[in-house]
């Protein structure tokens, strides 16, 4: 479980320090790919593979399922983290991203994300108005 907010930042190879308390479960290697709102997901491989599994069984007549499948494998890149713990992002997710220089990684269950720093406290913004709301909705009952 992925849990926190991190602040580096990508240096100019474009790469990025994982945050210390995510390298080990990141360590044999990792997949990222573009997310949702503009952002990078990173899954620990075998987190993927379980992804992955769960599309292959979807039914492929559902048009939805294909173009969202196409554009999340098409744009998924395997990466190892060196020995200090840095990934390098591809520069097309980079460009997706909007990422530059600062960058928040947060913690989101069983993946990571990265934002454009100013992209993260915008999207923040924005949703914890209603943070309190949708726990009805997304929790009934378990909260």
């Amino acid at each position: 479980m992925f849990l926190g907010t991190h602040a580096p930042r990508l240096d100019e190879k474009g790469r990025l320090f994982l945050p210390a308390k995510f390298r080990d479960e990141l360590a044999a290697g990792l997949v990222i790919t573009k997310g949702q709102e503009r952002c990078l997901y990173v899954f620990p491989t075998i987190e993927f593979g379980r992804l992955t599994e769960a599309l292959r069984t979807s039914p492929v007549t559902h048009k939805g399922l294909r173009d969202y499948s196409r554009v999340f494998f098409a744009s998924a890149s395997d990466e190892i983290p060196d020995r200090q713990g840095r990934i390098t992002i591809p520069t097309a997710l980079r460009e997706y991203a909007g990422l530059s220089r600062d960058c928040a990684v947060i913690g989101a269950n069983t993946r990571v994300e990265i934002w454009d720093a100013a992209a993260w406290d915008t999207y923040l913004t924005a949703q914890e108005p209603a943070f309190s709301e949708l726990g009805e909705e997304v929790l009934p009952g378990v909260l």
